[in-house]
C-alpha cells in the first residue's frame, strides 16, 4: 500500500518583535460637571422654562418659584424700616436740644439698621426664587412639575446640569494592575507616569470604539483598603455629544512588551484546558507542544513559555493534524495570516456583540 501523500500546510518561523497588549477596565461616564440645580428657598414652581436634553447656557433662566408670600413679608419689611426711620428722625432733634438722652436715638438707630437687616435677607429670598444655570450644559431629568412644592432639604434636586463637552470616564486597577502599571510607565511623581502614558481608547456598548482618543489624567494616591483597588480618571472630548453622563464603557490602555514572542491566534488550539501548538521537527513531521500565553496583541497571542526564536509553527489547518504527521511546509509572512484571520475575527465580534436595546 502506498504511503500516504503528504499534504501542503501554512507554517511561520517564531520570530520576536515588539507587541501592544491592550489592558481593560471598565469605566463610568461623567460630564466634566455635574451640578445639582436645587431650591435655596421653599415655594411652589411657578414656572418651568426648559425641558429634558436641552442645552443651556451659564445664566439662562430655569425656574420661577412663587414668591408671593415673601412680597408680602418684603412689604411688612419695608414698613418697618419706614416706622424706624421716622423715629430716629423725630429722636434726633431732641438729642441735639439735649432734651432726651442719646441712648435713645442709639437704640432707635439699631432698630433701623435691624430692620433693614431683615428686608435685606427677604429680598435676597425673592431673588433666590428665580434659578438659572450656574454653567452650560444639558438639562438631566426633572422630576417636579409646575405647582410643586420644593425646598433646600429635598431628597431630589430639581435637575442637573451636566457639561458633557469633556467626559470624565473613572475607572480602577487592582494591586497587581498598579504594579505593572507602575513599572511601565516610569516616573519619580504621579505627574510624570500620566505624561509618559499613550492616550487610550473607549469601546462603547455596542463594542464599537469611540472616534476620539482620550488621556489619563489623574490617579489617586492611596489604594482603597476595601476593595484594594485605585481610581484613575481618563478624559475624551465630546463635541458631537455621543457620550453622556451615566454611560459606561470600557478603557483600553495600550502596553508595550519589547522583544516577545507572537504566534497568530488560529494556530492554537485547546486540549483539555490547554493551548497547544504543532511545531515542525526533523523530516517536515510536526508535533504537538505545550505553550504558556500572556494575553494578546492584535490578532496574536503573545506565548511566554514552550517556543523559541527560530521555531516553526504550523499556523493554520492544526484539526487536521496530528503527531509525527508529515507535512510540506509553506512559509507565510505576518501581513497574509492577518489578511486571512481578519475576516474570521471580524465575524466573531458580530457574533459576539450585544443587540441593540430597543
Amino acid at each position: 500500500m502506498p504511503a500516504p501523500t503528504a499534504a501542503p500546510f501554512p507554517v511561520q518561523t517564531i520570530s520576536t518583535e515588539d507587541a501592544v497588549v491592550y489592558q481593560e477596565f471598565t469605566a463610568n461616564l461623567e460630564g466634566q460637571q455635574n451640578v445639582e440645580i436645587r431650591p435655596k428657598v421653599t415655594g411652589f414652581i411657578q414656572k418651568i422654562y426648559v425641558d429634558e436634553g436641552q442645552v443651556v447656557r451659564k445664566g439662562q433662566l430655569l425656574f420661577k418659584l412663587e414668591t408671593q408670600t415673601l412680597n408680602q413679608d418684603a412689604s411688612a419689611a419695608k414698613a418697618m424700616i419706614q416706622a424706624a426711620q421716622v423715629e430716629v428722625d423725630r429722636l434726633k432733634p431732641l438729642v441735639d436740644r439735649k432734651i432726651i438722652s442719646n441712648v435713645q436715638l442709639e437704640t432707635a438707630k439699631a432698630k433701623l439698621a435691624q430692620a433693614k437687616s431683615a428686608y435685606g435677607s427677604i429680598a435676597s429670598n425673592i431673588g433666590f426664587g428665580t434659578i438659572v444655570s450656574p454653567v452650560n450644559g444639558v438639562i438631566g431629568s426633572l422630576p417636579f412639575r409646575e405647582g410643586s412644592l420644593v425646598n433646600s432639604t429635598s431628597e431630589m434636586p430639581l435637575t442637573t446640569v451636566s457639561d458633557t463637552k469633556i467626559i470624565r470616564a473613572y475607572f480602577s486597577m487592582n494591586e497587581k494592575q498598579l504594579l505593572l502599571f507602575n513599572k511601565t510607565f516610569k516616573g519619580a511623581t504621579t505627574a510624570e507616569k500620566l505624561k509618559s502614558v499613550p492616550e487610550v481608547s473607549l469601546l462603547l456598548v455596542d463594542n464599537s470604539e469611540y472616534d476620539q482618543k482620550g488621556k489619563i489624567v489623574t490617579m489617586n494616591g492611596l489604594v482603597n483598603p476595601t476593595t484594594g483597588t485605585t481610581q484613575f480618571r481618563a478624559e475624551f472630548k465630546n463635541p458631537e455629544a455621543i457620550l453622556r453622563s451615566g454611560n459606561s464603557g470600557i478603557i483600553r490602555l495600550p502596553i508595550v512588551q519589547k522583544d516577545v514572542v507572537v504566534v497568530p491566534q488560529n494556530a492554537v488550539f485547546e486540549v483539555q484546558g490547554k493551548q497547544m501548538i504543532f511545531v515542525v521537527g526533523e523530516g517536515n513531521k510536526v508535533q504537538s507542544k505545550i505553550i504558556t500565553t500572556n494575553g494578546t496583541s492584535d490578532l496574536n497571542f503573545i506565548v511566554t513559555e514552550g517556543l523559541s526564536e527560530g521555531d516553526i509553527v504550523v499556523v493554520e489547518g492544526a484539526s487536521k493534524l496530528k503527531n509525527d504527521t508529515e507535512i510540506v511546509p509553506q512559509q507565510v509572512n505576518q501581513s497574509a495570516i492577518a489578511k486571512t484571520a481578519a475576516p474570521k475575527a471580524k465575524e466573531l465580534v458580530k457574533t459576539n456583540a450585544a443587540p441593540a436595546k430597543k
